[in-house]
């Protein structure tokens, strides 16, 4: 009997089966693949786990665990450091919260600290964590402790806590260098857990790898040595990441990846937008596509998650899907979740998802960790986040009700979403990237051995009575140093003052109180704060970088699908008035991005070019802005922006090719350009791995050769073509104030790397260039080749020494 046309088609295999039927669709889908699903393995309920806790299983209907939470709980409980590497909403909370509470209930001096990468999310698992707490009858007193935890409570933190959540930067900054005001805390630490482990990577890992190296000081201190739990999305390399952060021998971790939950399955959709300019090779709107697919969601009632690629789109996409379904869904069930809403916002559209009150909602990234959100049927991903890894994180937020789901995501016409779309294996079966991290680089050492100077004093045997060769020493050892070595390195402090020795030990003795002098990510200013004047209310914030994009005058903020327009910006107070208005458009900032070399410390003939390094400013500056129309997407008009640069003061290594060599390939300056960016890509990937830290802690850019003092004619524009002055300029800098030794260690180790960025080009298997070499372009010609014949040009007749490390990275790599 053939279904009424009155009827409503509900769920996800009715939304699936109308894609499938509708040409339009389907002739955009670059890849559609049935993810099948997987049976679960159980394990018993340790029968000697305490009652309490067995009775608070019971009572959520669990009756037996997963083999992966048997075996992380095992290790956890015979004291032994544990990674558990399973993917999104196999019940990894399970892992680390039953073994813990277990020891707070059978000790009652013990304690534990539980650290989470933001505010939000420790906030989020403080909820799951009572609930656990009281459904197993236990008297464990429990908070959260970060920057808005008033000051009566954390009074009563430090004198009665025995769970403590928070983050690193208030552990860092607030709790450690305070480690005193805690004592009955650190004297029963018995456990750490270390939750969304993938997020400490690059330079931010490598600082959290010397607050948690401070943190084990700390407890030796006071006498306790606890067990860390650690718990990651699937990255490539969870156990010696893990034990890198810890700061402990990769056998010392028992790595639980083997997931004994049972997996739905799901419907993956790649779907590229339709071209409408054959010539031009331009494609639909992402962002409409997406939200035309997301329609036909909400329309069938399927809990959805959109994630959208910057705050901006996400607002027009939800203003647009309230325009396309608001009167089937209803205009609070569609909702946006972004940086910038005031916490109460968030965790009210947080709210809506678990109890099922808010049907679909559009967000940033600030949604990719583990916060809960309830049962959702599908994830729409508009763009490429950037990695494998993020990418299934995504997607891994639907089906945990182990029902079939739907994992979309929708190209855009950026190069990389274009190349996915040609060779979609490549995200259906690369394997996750790994987390990188290097606890040895010096400038982040030196920072946080002040801040554990000032912690505790360093017993060093021999202080006051150096031996004879630094080896012979003997005593503390920080981190990665041994102990001769953490002796010189607290000698130079000496030198400047900052400890002095007394009685076999290094004591503090600087005014300055070190960590607040150390951040531990690369956060700018305070945030805007942003002013309804019709109301004379806060509606929300901005970060500072933010705020010169989206807040300028005359932009229109939106804000909850509303528009409100910028008619004064406070900018030395932070401040922006806007007022509601009803436009038929938005606006978006145009940028520009130079690099100015300050002072060169360094530079030498590297073949047919050169290479330098040193201090460089950065400068980012908001120029004007462009009126979008809504719907149509039509350019509206255009407005002058005078706001300051944004400035950055780092260090960065450069790559010039000098005219000559440009004009000796025998390709278009265009091509030599282009091709040059290539190389700029591969060697920003070499410089990633070799260096250990995270593809955001180094920003790459082309510009002119110039140097400080150069009598030639300024030209910013590697794209004029004029005659004289042409100096290609590969910039890799530092992207924290300040660098912290990436840059001049790239310039040290230029030979190897661009030998191994020549060998990751030539043994790529792709053709002109994609994401895994040199980065796919929209260019004629071939990317790749350029790029090979720019390196293959550096070294010219009898350079020996470039031809020798280009054959060593071919062996090693």
């Amino acid at each position: 009997m053939s279904q009424a046309p009155w009827a409503e088609t509900l769920g996800v295999d009715a939304v699936v089966s109308g894609w499938l039927a509708s040409g339009a669709v389907r002739r955009c889908l670059a890849a559609e693949r049935l993810i099948g699903e997987s049976s679960g393995a159980g394990a018993p309920i340790p029968a000697d786990l305490a009652p309490g806790l067995r009775h608070a299983l019971a009572a959520r209907g669990i009756r037996e665990l997963y083999t992966h939470q048997a075996e992380a709980i095992a290790a956890a409980r015979a004291a032994r450091h544990v990674v558990v590497a399973t993917p999104t909403a196999s019940g990894k909370s399970l892992c680390f919260h039953l073994p813990v509470l277990e020891a707070l209930a059978e000790e009652p001096t013990a304690s534990a600290l539980f650290l989470y990468p933001t505010k939000a999310l420790s906030r989020d698992q403080e909820h799951s964590l009572r609930e656990l707490i009281a459904e197993a009858g236990l008297d464990l007193p429990a908070t959260v402790y970060d920057g808005d935890t008033p000051g009566d409570a954390r009074r009563v933190a430090r004198e009665r806590c025995r769970v403590l959540l928070t983050n690193p930067d208030m552990l860092h900054a607030g709790v450690l260098p305070n480690h005193a005001r805690w004592a009955g805390f650190f004297q029963g630490l018995r456990y750490v857990v270390l939750d969304e482990l993938h997020t400490y990577r690059g330079v931010f890992g490598s600082h959290m790898a010397h607050v948690i190296a401070r943190l084990r000081r700390i407890a030796r201190f006071h006498g306790s040595e606890p067990t860390f739990v650690t718990a990651t999305a699937t990255i490539g390399n969870p156990r010696e990441h893990a034990a890198r952060l810890i700061g402990v021998a990769p056998d010392d971790v028992a790595l639980v990846d083997r997931s004994g939950a049972p997996r739905a399955s799901r419907h993956f959709f790649l779907y590229n937008p339709p071209i409408v300019n054959e010539e031009l090779g331009i494609r639909k709107s992402s962002l409409k596509q997406a939200v035309s697919l997301t329609a036909d969601l909400v329309r069938a009632k399927v809990p959805t998650l959109v994630f959208g690629p910057s705050r901006n789109s996400v607002e027009v996409m939800l203003k647009y899907l309230r325009a396309e379904v608001g009167d089937v869904a209803g205009p609070n069930a569609i909702m946006a979740y972004r940086g910038g809403y005031l916490p109460e916002t968030r965790r009210a559209v947080e709210a809506g998802l678990r109890n099922g009150e808010i049907l679909c909602v559009v967000a940033t990234n600030a949604l990719e960790l583990g916060i809960d959100i309830g049962d959702l049927d599908a994830v729409v991903c508009v763009g490429y986040p950037g990695s494998v890894a993020a990418t299934w994180q995504r997607f891994g937020r639907a089906g945990r009700r182990g029902t079939t789901s739907i994992a979309l995501m929708v190209c855009s016409s950026d190069a990389l979403d274009q190349y996915l779309a040609r060779d979609p294996d490549y995200l259906l079966g690369s394997g996750a990237e790994e987390a990188r991290i290097d606890p040895g680089n010096t400038e982040v050492l030196i920072q946080h051995l002040k801040c554990a100077a000032f912690e505790a004093p360093f017993r060093i045997t021999g202080a006051g009575n150096r031996p004879a060769r630094p080896e012979a020493a003997h005593g503390e050892r920080y981190l990665t140093l041994d102990s001769g070595e953490t002796r010189q390195a607290l000698e130079y402090l000496s030198s400047h003052g900052l400890v002095h020795e007394a009685g076999g030990a290094f004591h503090w003795s600087g005014e300055a109180f070190p960590a607040n002098n150390v951040s531990l990510r690369n956060i700018g200013w305070d945030n805007f704060v942003i002013i309804d004047v019709a109301t004379d209310k806060s509606i929300a914030e901005l970060d500072w970088r933010a705020a010169h994009t989206m807040l300028h005058e005359q932009a229109i903020y939106q804000h909850d699908a509303e528009q409100f327009q910028v008619e004064r910006l406070d900018y030395d107070n932070h401040k922006a008035f806007v007022r509601k208005v009803a436009p038929d458009y938005f606006t978006t900032a145009l940028t520009y991005r130079t690099v100015a070399v300050i002072e060169e410390h360094e530079s030498r003939p590297f073949g047919r070019a050169r290479i330098g390094a040193g201090d460089v400013k950065v400068e980012e500056k908001v120029t004007g802005y462009k009126k979008i129309k809504f719907f149509t997407h039509e350019n509206a008009g255009y407005g002058d922006v005078h706001l300051p640069e944004m400035q950055l003061h780092t260090t960065a290594f450069w790559l010039t090719l000098p005219e000559a060599l440009v004009d000796s390939l025998g390709e278009p300056r265009a091509s030599v350009v282009d091709g040059l960016r290539g190389v700029g890509r591969a060697l920003e990937t070499v410089s990633t791995l070799c260096l250990m830290c995270d593809p955001r802690d180094i920003g790459q850019t082309l510009g002119d050769g110039s140097a400080p003092g150069d009598d030639r004619a300024p030209g910013r524009d590697p794209f004029s073509g004029r005659t004289g002055g042409f100096d290609p300029t590969i910039f890799l800098f530092d992207t924290l104030p300040g660098g912290v030794g990436l840059a001049p260690r790239i310039y040290q180790r230029v030979g190897d790397l661009l030998s191994r960025a020549r060998a990751l080009i030539e043994r790529c298997d792709c053709d002109a260039g994609c994401p895994a070499c040199v980065g796919p372009t929209e260019e004629q010609g071939s990317r790749k080749g350029v790029a090979v014949r720019i390196l293959e040009g550096l070294s010219g007749p009898g350079h020996v020494e470039w031809a020798q490390e280009t054959e060593r990275a071919a062996l090693g790599m």
